[in-house]
This record gives structure tokens, C-alpha cells and sequence, in this order.
């Protein structure tokens, strides 16, 4: 494999590297596990393919340091690298484990995240990452906040007591445990502060997410830095359920789905990655027939939308 700038033109180059890689990969698997050991083989099948493509990354990223490629390049190199990853792995799953429709449409969502992040981690335009606070410290923050207030008032040491008794309650009602105020994405760009959760789609049982994602927006917005939160989901509006709307109502989510969550990826990143898989994605023509047949009878394909 000779890494060039023209392997962002050469999909069918890559999809021949991947396959060779994890047909070599699937024999040896077969050897190691069982027929009955589906999931097994699947799992060791998805880490092969995650190392091949994982190397072949890391070396592009270090042939274009040295040979001074424009951060456009590189990433339209590693877009189609990740690309021809997940065909080989999609065929080499399914032939070891045929895929029903829980497993497929969790999988492609798995899937589209890492892939959009991409362009977060290589951007053409200037933006920096930090690391999302800990509950921990916006908790004791927020306690010292609010008992140094208490402390000044004009009232009886007793009643400051039971003031912050009933604070403490408060975070007991909030909750039992530890928040993770880590979401997919956190990125700096002039100044600002953006938080970022990708989703595929709104499920039936979104609920507790919905929920949690409520509370770490409230307690982003009530910090002293500002942040803005942001909410990517591939599937389109009509396809998203009461949840969707009721983060988008919020007023405390920024949350766009469908061709809104590509302008924000291109708004912030300055890449378009909507074109870029307009131009270069098409499941119909790289997956392979067998896998193709079985997502057709399954009537799976509608989750290879993207």
C-alpha cells in the first residue's frame, strides 16, 4: 500500500486492502472459533479490521507530517480509509453472524459517529479540544457557592445548618451517584466552548437519555464559561420521535438532525462532509453481494442512510 495524496481518489484500492486483510483475518478466526461461536468470531473479526484500518491511519497522518500535506487531504485520505474499514467490516461480520435489526441499525449508528468526529479531528478550520469538568468538581464548586452565601446571612447559626441540610438534599434528589458530564465532543473554536453528543436516531426507549441530557446541558449552561451545547443526529426530523423535540424545545440543546446536522458539521469543521458522502459513499455498490441479498430480505438497507 503507497500512501500518496491520490489515495483519497482510490476507493477501490482500499476496498481490495481491506478485503485481502480480512479474508486472512476470517480464516484464521474460523480456525480459532467454533461455527456455534458466532459472536466470538464477529467480535474478533471487528477488532481485526479496527487494527488494519487503525494502522493505515496512523500512517497516513505521518506520511502527510512529513511531506506537508494540507489538513484537507489528509482527512479526505482517512474519511475514505474509515470508509473501506467499515464495508470490510459490515461483509466480514455478517458472514460469520448474519446481522437482524437490532444489531444492524446499533451498529451503523456506532458507526456514523466515530466517522463524523473525523472531521472534528483533522479540520480546516482552527479549532482546539478541552477536557468536559468532572461532576465532582462542578458539585463541590456549586456546594462552596452556595454556603459561603449562606454563611453571610443575617440568621442564626441553627438556621444556616438546616439551609444547607436542605441543599444537600437537593443534589441527594438529583442524584444517587456520579453525572458524566463527558459527552462525544468537546471543542474550543474563538473563544467558545462546544459540548457535542452524536446520535444515530431517537429510539422508543430514549427516556433516561433524554433525561440525562437534559441535566448535563443545565449544568453546562449554569457554569461560569460559556458553553454551548450541541446535539448531531443523522436520522431526519420525521423520523425522530417526542425526545427528539422535547431536547430541541429545550432550549438548552442546540439540536439539529438530517442535512442541518452536516451544515453544523461543516459550519464549525469547514469541511462538507454531506458532498464528500454523496460523492464517495454508496453501500449498494461496495458491500458485497451475499451481504447485500441478506440486508435486502431483511429489509435493512434503509439504515445505510446517510
Amino acid at each position: 500500500m503507497v500512501i500518496t495524496p491520490n489515495l483519497a481518489k482510490n476507493k477501490a484500492k482500499l476496498l481490495e486492502y481491506f478485503r485481502n486483510r480480512g479474508e486472512e483475518s476470517r480464516e484464521e478466526i474460523i480456525r480459532q472459533f467454533a461455527a456455534n461461536e458466532a459472536q466470538a468470531r464477529a467480535g474478533s473479526l471487528n477488532k481485526a479490521v479496527t487494527e488494519t484500518r487503525d494502522a493505515l491511519v496512523y500512517n497516513i497522518v505521518q506520511q502527510a507530517a512529513r511531506d506537508n500535506w494540507k489538513t484537507e487531504t489528509t482527512l479526505r485520505c482517512i474519511l475514505l480509509t474509515t470508509y473501506a474499514s467499515y464495508v470490510s467490516m459490515i461483509d466480514l461480520r455478517n458472514s460469520v453472524w448474519e446481522y437482524d435489526y437490532m444489531t444492524f441499525s446499533r451498529r451503523v449508528g456506532e458507526l456514523w459517529e466515530p466517522f463524523c468526529k473525523l472531521c472534528f479531528e483533522f479540520p480546516v478550520k482552527e479549532l482546539s479540544f478541552f477536557v468536559p469538568p468532572l461532576f465532582s468538581e462542578v458539585k463541590k464548586m456549586m456546594t462552596g457557592e452556595i454556603e459561603n452565601y449562606i454563611d453571610v446571612l443575617k440568621i442564626t447559626p441553627k438556621q444556616k445548618a438546616e439551609l444547607k441540610k436542605y441543599y444537600s438534599k437537593v443534589w441527594t434528589l438529583v442524584t444517587s451517584g456520579e453525572i458524566k458530564l463527558e459527552l462525544d465532543l468537546h471543542f474550543m473554536q474563538k473563544g467558545h466552548r462546544y459540548n457535542v453528543d452524536f446520535k444515530s436516531g431517537f429510539g422508543s426507549n430514549e427516556k433516561g437519555n433524554t433525561n440525562r441530557l437534559l441535566l448535563v446541558a443545565t449544568i453546562y449552561r449554569n457554569l461560569e464559561q460559556d458553553y454551548t451545547c450541541l446535539l448531531l443526529v443523522r436520522s431526519t426530523e420525521d423520523e425522530n420521535n417526542n425526545y427528539f423535540q422535547t431536547l430541541k424545545r429545550s432550549r438548552i440543546w442546540s439540536a439539529y438532525c438530517g442535512d442541518e446536522t452536516y451544515a453544523q458539521i461543516k459550519k464549525f469543521t469547514g469541511f462538507d462532509l454531506k458532498t464528500w458522502i454523496k460523492n464517495n459513499v454508496d453501500w449498494k455498490s461496495d458491500l458485497s453481494k451475499a451481504t447485500l441479498s441478506h440486508l435486502k430480505k431483511n429489509n435493512l438497507l434503509k439504515y445505510l442512510v446517510w
